[in-house]
Order: structure tokens, then sequence, then C-alpha cells
């Protein structure tokens, strides 16, 4: 977790799934349970800054495809951040597997800068 409480970019554990999440998350993006309610007021504005799907269809004939669904994200030196793979499975003669890479932006009103951290592989 950030050693910065509060500021942009840091992070908690959500009390229902245990994945790393923003600290400032109304709600958790991995298992969607509400973490706190908000002043209805004050909608939290989210940008959809990419989004990107594609479907696999395995052909009717042939043996079973097994996929790992790797996510590396990098920073604007090209310095690898985060590593992950975040599911594997196996699509069968006739099957299809639709995947989607979606990511949400929230603005916030903290001009400070979080330190470089080294490479982390998770």
């Amino acid at each position: 977790m950030s050693t910065r409480p509060g500021a942009a970019g840091a992070t908690r554990t959500c009390p229902h799934c245990k994945t790393t999440i923003l600290e400032s998350a109304v709600a958790c993006p991995s298992c969607r349970h509400y973490l706190r309610f908000e002043d209805k007021a004050q909608p939290t504005q989210v940008t959809r800054a990419l989004q990107v799907e594609g479907e696999i269809r395995h052909p009717a004939e042939g043996g079973a495809w097994e996929y790992s669904v790797v996510l590396t994200i990098r920073d604007d030196e090209g310095k690898e951040v985060s590593h992950q793979v975040v599911g594997v499975g196996a699509i069968h003669p006739g099957d299809a597997r639709t995947f989607t890479l979606a990511v949400e932006l929230m603005p916030t009103n903290d001009m400070r800068r979080m330190p470089k951290k080294p490479t982390s592989r998770h």
C-alpha cells in the first residue's frame, strides 16, 4: 500500500476480495462491492480513457486452446510499473471468449507527485 495516504494514486486493500485498489475508490473495481457511500450531490467524474474488446472463437475442429491474459503497465519512460497474469483458461472447439480492457480516469485536486518506485512484479 502507499505510504502517503490521501495522495493521488494511494492504494489500499479491498476488505471483500483483498485486491489492491485506489484509496479514493467508492466501489471495488474487482468485486464491485461498495466501500463507502458518497454524497449524491457530488458525483465522481469518470472518463473511460481506453477500452479495447476482442473475441477469440475456436473453430469446431482441433484440440482446445489454452490462454493466459497478461497485463503490463509502463510509465512514460518505458519502465515496467506492473506485470500481472490476470486470467488463464481454455477455449474448447466451438467455444469463444471475449476479452475487454478498460482504463478509467478519475480527476483529483492533488497536485503532489508520488515518488518513483522500483519496478514491482505482482
